[in-house]
């Protein structure tokens, strides 16, 4: 125990924690601040290459390169920015058509020693995790020699609890540096985390588990956020329930709340106490699983979305160094939970790979008040910024003065992330948050994709920047938009179906046990590419810019929510026969559920009471913010005479077009129309006058 009474994780159980006051750390990067330019006039990322081979090439010759000797490139910056155990001997193996993709053959390395190891060789005292708690200036300072002890301590816990590698391991907790070191601590022996949102429900959850047969289980007693706390070990007591492959759940300390803990229940920190501070990496071959996130569909059930270990890496790093303009000393402040990709590339893996100092944000924007975020930069002094458009559309709506009362002369690059940012939010976030000096990237991608596809940066010397627009697409990635036939589309000032024509190292390799969907999901609709799902609009210029998804995927506050998820939530209702989901914009949130409902007898039943029951049926099965926002009772949908239902129908009545439905001719009764816009109407009358 003595051993262990100096680390962070002991200190965070013990609730004595080191809030570190002082500000030498602070005056270090006061000092790169005034030293370097702030990036708004020159191009981002091009001051430092991400080869030395490559030294004083434009983007243009290198994303040229990457598409045309994408072996040379990859090649030869997989071998200067990673550090392998063993050397790879063949950089790439794909088939599009098959959806067979394999990198940096042959070659073995661990992640974990590449985020933490190689950096304390270093530099051991550089702050690796900057914790933004829940409340205000009670920040806590993690170093890359704490962080590496804390890994190793608990990859040992898992290890004596018989996790081995190629054991899948669920994660279910809020932003915490024991949340990252959970991650890095199953990278380093070789086991497969799955990471689930802490926002989750008990079925969710469990859902999850069993298809990826989680063998253990890492939570806490709760979470904490925006003031509130959240019972964490209850939900996850829930779900092991119908979990069979769980043998251990592992809980961590966030709040001094005791928990009852059962047969497979674990102190984490207790056991961690028990174990050494070192702990041998597992050397991984390049292709060996890394993690599987769960991803929403077009069908109801999520999908495992498997990512392997050294292309993955390399991609998230180079994307964070490049797209940011990321250089040695900045703080790295991407506020997203690690519940999502986003997380997993740009709060844990890109940064750590380039050895950044992260924050981890525990909170909300609008905690204790709509300054939250703003304070937060200045007082960390964070140098890039990278949010969702939906909280920059909520703090849009409270006066300027909650962004203007702070100082944020530390920020040098803005980022949006999780769904097209709108005109309004992005000027706003531009002009009033970065002082109309930093470059703002819009940033295109997905859980499959690994790492930034699309974004501004990087870019040649002084190029433009275009409000609401991703634009260019980065190394490696060869854009197509696909017309109505499938082939691709030739020219500029053109829309269509978005494509990538070749592999990149950060690409998802499969779905987890169903690789045959991850074929039909991403590479039969246009051969030969990789369908993302999305639609997109070429420029005159010949810059992207993405137009929304084109399959039955809703994007509710960057969250993916598959239509048919949310369906099969609401027919469970023992009086819903049927139901439809669309989605619709909102001003705030980006896209909310409409759900068209569907009563065996609509006459008789309290239909206020149904819909409140069909609120906790979503709770229950997914999580609170999949709630639809509007509910509308119909007697019948509108389908084709095949049986499917025509949902740009519905979608032209639920955002108020009913005199612009288009051709109907197709329906099996094209009177149904009528009877939804009536019912459609009376809603509306009903919610004027506040009844």
């Amino acid at each position: 125990m003595a051993a262990y009474e100096n680390t962070f994780l002991y200190m965070l159980r013990r609730g004595a924690v080191y809030f570190k006051k002082d500000n030498g750390h602070r005056r270090s990067l006061s000092f790169l601040r005034v030293t370097q330019s702030r990036g708004s006039e020159r191009n981002a990322g091009f001051s430092q290459c991400a080869s030395p081979s490559f030294a004083g090439r434009s983007y243009k010759e290198l994303h040229e390169l990457s598409l045309t000797d994408p072996e040379r490139f990859w090649g030869t910056i997989a071998k200067e920015r990673l550090s392998w155990s063993r050397p790879f001997d063949r950089v790439k193996d794909c088939d599009i058509n098959r959806g067979k993709i394999s990198w940096f053959l042959g070659g073995q390395l661990n992640v974990s020693e590449n985020c933490l190891d190689v950096h304390v060789a270093q530099h051991p005292d550089r702050i690796a995790l900057l914790w933004e708690r829940d409340e205000p200036g009670t920040e806590v300072k993690v170093t890359y020699r704490e962080l590496l002890e804390t890994t190793c301590r608990l990859a040992n816990t898992l290890k004596r609890h018989g996790i081995q590698k190629g054991d899948r391991v669920a994660i279910y907790m809020p932003v915490s540096p024991t949340a990252v070191a959970a991650m890095l601590a199953c990278a380093r022996i070789g086991a497969v985390h799955t990471v689930v949102f802490a926002g989750f429900s008990a079925e969710a959850l469990a859902g999850r588990i069993q298809d990826a047969q989680c063998k253990a289980v890492i939570t806490c007693n709760q979470g904490v956020r925006g003031g509130r706390t959240i019972d964490l070990k209850r939900t996850v007591d829930k779900a092991v329930k119908s979990c069979p492959s769980v043998r251990c759940v592992f809980v961590s300390q966030r709040t001094d709340k005791p928990v009852a803990m059962g047969e497979l229940d674990i102190f984490l920190e207790e056991e961690m106490a028990k174990e050494s501070g070192t702990c041998a990496a597992e050397p991984m071959a390049s292709e060996d699983m890394l993690f599987m996130l769960y991803t929403s569909g077009s069908t109801g059930k999520p999908k495992g979305i498997v990512h392997t270990q050294a292309g993955y890496l390399l991609y998230a790093a180079l994307t964070q160094q490049y797209v940011f303009d990321y250089r040695p000393g900045d703080v790295f402040g991407c506020v997203a939970d690690i519940g999502w990709v986003t997380g997993h590339s740009y709060v844990v893996y890109g940064p750590l790979c380039n050895g950044a100092t992260t924050v981890l944000f525990e909170s909300t924007p609008v905690y204790p008040d709509p300054g939250r975020y703003w304070e937060t930069v200045q007082r960390l002094r964070i140098n890039q910024f990278y949010g969702a458009p939906t909280a920059i559309r909520l703090l849009l709506k409270y006066d300027e003065s909650w962004v203007k009362k702070y100082d944020r002369s530390s920020l040098r690059t803005l980022g949006s992330v999780g769904e097209p940012i709108n005109h309004e939010a992005w000027t706003w976030f531009y002009n009033v948050v970065g002082d109309g000096k930093c470059p703002l990237v819009d940033t295109w991608w997905q859980t499959e994709t690994g790492g930034i596809c699309i974004a501004p940066r990087p870019a040649q010397d002084g190029a433009e920047i275009l409000p609401a627009m991703a634009m260019r697409p980065f190394f490696g990635i060869h854009l197509a938009l696909m017309d109505e036939k499938g082939k691709p589309t030739t020219g500029n000032d053109v829309s269509g179906a978005l494509c990538i024509s070749q592999t990149w190292p950060g690409m998802a390799r499969t779905i987890y046990g169903d690789h045959q969907r991850f074929v039909e999901a991403y590479f039969k609709p246009y051969p030969g590419h990789y369908f993302t799902g999305d639609g997109a609009y070429r420029t005159q210029q010949g810059y992207y810019q993405i137009t929304g998804r084109m399959d039955d995927v809703i994007n509710v506050s960057g969250h993916r929510l598959g239509t048919a998820e949310i369906e099969d939530a609401l027919d469970e209702h023992p009086n819903v026969p049927e139901t439809a989901v669309i989605g619709i914009s909102h001003d705030v949130k980006g896209e909310v559920p409409f759900a068209f409902v569907v009563l065996k007898d609509a006459t008789s039943l309290d239909q206020t009471k149904v819909i409140e029951e069909l609120r906790a049926l979503v709770v229950s099965k997914i999580a609170k913010y999949a709630i639809p926002d509007h509910f509308l009772v119909v007697r019948r949908l509108p389908k084709t005479r095949s049986g499917k239902i025509m949902r740009r129908i519905l979608r032209k009545i639920a955002m108020g077009q009913a005199d612009n439905l288009g051709d109907i001719s197709t329906l099996e009764d094209p009177s149904v129309v009528a009877e939804i816009v009536q019912a459609y109407k009376g809603s509306q009358r009903t919610s004027s006058d506040g009844r």
